[in-house]
């Protein structure tokens, strides 16, 4: 595999990792950070997994699949965790969560 192969979902998981820490660090501006706290968590577990596995296809490692299906759940939990929230970082950050996790499950099908 090399980095042509992983584009897509290489520029999936950075573009959700920028969206991720923007949205860590909106949630901590919030009135109610306690309320935010599992959204803050999820959202820097995700970006930590995004950046992992964005750098993991970029090597083009064998263990890049395994990874991308760890990063696709985390994505679905931090999107599930943002669609809660009625603020526009959490909005885009979910839609960032969404459209990665589709990519590394597109990506873990053809590879």
């Amino acid at each position: 595999m090399n980095y042509k192969n992983y584009k897509i979902c290489i520029d999936a998981c950075l573009a959700c990792a920028a969206l991720c820490n923007n949205c860590a660090s909106s949630c901590l501006k919030e009135e109610d950070v306690k309320m935010m706290a599992s959204c803050i968590q999820l959202d820097m577990e995700c970006a930590a997994l995004c950046y992992a596995a964005a750098q993991l296809m970029s090597l083009g490692s064998s263990r890049a699949n395994s990874l991308c299906r760890i990063c696709s759940e985390a994505c679905e939990a931090c999107a599930e965790e943002c669609g809660k929230h009625d603020n526009d970082h959490c909005k885009a950050c979910a839609e960032a969560c969404r459209k990665c996790a589709e990519a590394c499950k597109n990506m873990m099908k053809e590879f």
